[in-house]
């Protein structure tokens, strides 16, 4: 009782002491100038104007400019003209997550989307936009995460507490394999981010990929391709935010976002509205300080908590796997999966590419054994696709070079081996069984 009477005493301290309002004196594209309340404004505080047809406009302060407060909307600014009338906000944008949010859909201000009643609120208050824990505090990565994905589990094997890059063009396949991890994973929770997506994938997604038993132990965050920067760049806070309530609680959380580069397009265009100077392909310098802003809030949590894996889809433009987004984030994460689309266009799915996918702490979680075995494996793909224009046309002869004729031999039952329904699923341990009868290596 005692706890609750602080709680309680806690939010109320929270309450601005006044109501305080300025004005609109310029709106230009999505951009609003407010003057009358920019002393009491800091960048990321919110207000709401007071529309024609009492709607309330939900801002986000984004800078300032001769002695007015540049503002970004979360919604449509239809109704916001000269004069109409900006409260500030005083309280901090919070979340208030419990585990009955278990199989919810919210939007990116945490509010419920699946027309399955209202959202019950815990006891915590928590703050979207979050500090990682600290470096020295956290725990090490340790013991492996199954997704049910051969391909993965063998060849870019996923610790607890990792933060990995699925990396490909569009239509190649990131959606599915995503799907994929979250119905098939050992993880406890599943939180994932729609960042940007298509209206009309959003449902399919949920009901086909997903499926009933992966949004039994999921949370959805979905902002559309549609809906105003802001709301998009929330979306991806917001996901982070939820995964660190249940990281607290002691779970192991699969954290999945599709997509970072549409989070980077978002702070791009809020970026370029505050008067940002455009740098690389157009992004201003903020995309690359928000990035490892977001992406380090995933990974190990400290003693005695749970840990965050992340699996972030990042798409690169024009298939180009140097592209800045591209680039900056594989610095930053813990290894990638490259999907390929000729891999894609010969039918084999999930089209990953082994040898340019790496887990960088995938060595430390194996045995010597699977170690042995995914080395074996590779060289035996490396050694065929470094010949495959020759075999395909006819110019190699056999017994040219004993390594490519064994790689031959493999190729075939490996490739078969990486192919995988959306609806299979295959545990670490027939993985590696399957893995070496293929390969002749023992159990």
């Amino acid at each position: 009782m005692n706890q609750n009477i602080q709680t309680l005493i806690d939010r109320i301290d929270a309450l601005p002491p006044a109501h305080m309002f300025g004005r609109v004196v310029g709106v230009q594209g999505l951009l609003v100038e407010v003057a009358g309340i920019d002393n009491r404004l800091s960048v990321g505080s919110r207000c709401a104007i007071l529309a024609r047809g009492d709607r309330r406009v939900l801002c986000e302060t984004v800078g300032f400019r001769d002695g007015k407060a540049l503002m970004l909307p979360f919604g449509p600014l239809e109704g916001v003209g000269l004069g109409s009338k900006v409260e500030v906000s005083g309280a901090q944008p919070t979340i208030m997550p419990t585990m009955a949010w278990l199989g919810r859909v919210v939007n990116a201000l945490g509010e419920p989307i699946d027309g399955k009643g209202i959202l019950p609120h815990g006891d915590d208050p928590r703050r979207i936009r979050c500090q990682p824990p600290p470096a020295h505090t956290r725990q090490r990565v340790a013991g492996k995460l199954d997704l049910g994905i051969r391909s993965v589990n063998a060849f870019a094997t996923i610790c607890k507490g990792q933060r990995m890059g699925i990396f490909a063009g569009s239509g190649v396949g990131k959606s599915t394999l995503m799907s994929m991890a979250a119905r098939y994973t050992s993880a406890d929770v599943s939180v994932i981010g729609l960042i940007g997506e298509r209206r009309r994938e959003v449902q399919e997604f949920i009901i086909d990929d997903l499926g009933e038993e992966g949004l039994a132990r999921s949370v959805v965050v979905v902002a559309t391709s549609d809906e105003a920067p802001l709301m998009r760049r929330q979306a991806a806070y917001m996901t982070l935010a939820i995964a660190e309530y249940f990281r607290d609680e002691g779970k192991q959380v699969l954290c999945l976002m599709d997509s970072v580069t549409r989070f980077a397009m978002a702070q791009r265009e809020i970026g370029l509205a505050a008067g940002e100077p455009p740098t690389t392909k157009g992004y201003p310098p903020t995309v690359f300080s928000e990035l490892p802003k977001l992406l380090e809030r995933a990974g190990p949590g400290e003693e005695g908590r749970g840990n965050i894996t992340g699996l972030f889809t990042v798409l690169v433009d024009g298939d180009d796997h140097n592209e800045p987004i591209a680039d900056a984030a594989r610095g930053i994460l813990d290894g990638h999966i490259v999907l390929d689309r000729s891999i894609a266009e010969r039918g084999r799915f999930p089209a990953v590419n082994i040898l340019r996918s790496i887990s960088r702490t995938m060595p430390g979680c194996n045995s010597e054994d699977e170690n042995a075995l995914v080395s074996t494996a590779r060289r035996h793909l490396a050694a065929y696709e470094n010949m495959a224009e020759m075999i395909r046309l006819g110019a190699y002869r056999r017994g040219t070079n004993p390594e490519v004729d064994e790689a031959m031999n493999f190729y075939a039952p490996l490739e078969e081996f990486l192919k995988q329904g959306k609806g299979e699923s295959t545990t670490f341990e027939e993985t590696y069984a399957r893995l070496a009868q293929i390969l002749g290596m023992g159990g």
